[in-house]
């Protein structure tokens, strides 16, 4: 049962710095230029896949709820039909509108679950955020958003190719959270599209 974990990396810029980065030496720190022109950002959408450590990647110049739900097509349409997928993503604004929910009831077989307010590090996806911003972004020079966007997926198919999932180490056996598959119970939000005592779309929960 595929398990993917989904954030997006937001506003990232496409800095062409008008100094080259000097490298860490010996007696001599990595050393930055100050100036530079940006030429924009953009958004890096991402899914990790628990079992095997890929990571399927989309950029998108903004991050709404519709480019959410492309991903999230982008994501089911990866996997075989009909196969059940869970996601654990954001507990954002953007991650819960009626597009979220029309998308849920056509693919029945998608599972969303979020994460708790301020607690966006249970999501592994942001270890792997950490490693592209300290391989690709922070050093990188892009003469334009489509060069950014290029090297970041460019990043994306040479990371997958070694790609190893991340596993969580814990102090005690007690704090050990079971996989997904373990429950006999999994929840997920269903859509209400007509319900009159439901005015702003908030989805109910449902156990099945």
């Amino acid at each position: 049962m595929p398990q993917s974990f989904v954030s997006t990396k937001r506003a990232i810029r496409a800095l062409d710095r008008l100094d080259p980065v000097l490298p860490l030496s010996p007696g001599r720190a990595e050393r930055y230029g100050f100036e530079y022109y940006r030429h924009g950002t953009l958004s890096l959408y991402a899914a990790l896949n628990t079992k095997t450590g890929q990571v399927l990647g989309q950029t998108a110049p903004r991050h709404t709820s519709e480019e959410f739900v492309a991903f999230l097509e982008q994501i089911a349409a990866s996997l075989p039909e009909g196969q059940q997928i869970h996601i654990i993503a954001h507990n954002l604004l953007a991650h819960r509108t009626s597009r979220v929910w029309q998308f849920i009831d056509r693919h029945r077989n998608v599972r969303i679950h979020f994460t708790p307010t301020y607690s966006s590090l249970l999501n592994q996806v942001e270890i792997w955020f950490s490693k592209i911003q300290r391989d690709v972004i922070a050093r990188g020079i892009f003469r334009s958003v489509k060069d950014l966007a290029k090297k970041l997926m460019t990043y994306i198919r040479h990371y997958n190719a070694r790609a190893k999932p991340f596993t969580w180490n814990y102090r005690s056996a007690e704090r050990h959270i079971n996989p997904v598959s373990d429950f006999n119970v999994t929840t997920h939000w269903e859509f209400h599209e007509n319900n009159e005592n439901n005015e702003n779309n908030i989805p109910a929960y449902r156990n099945t």
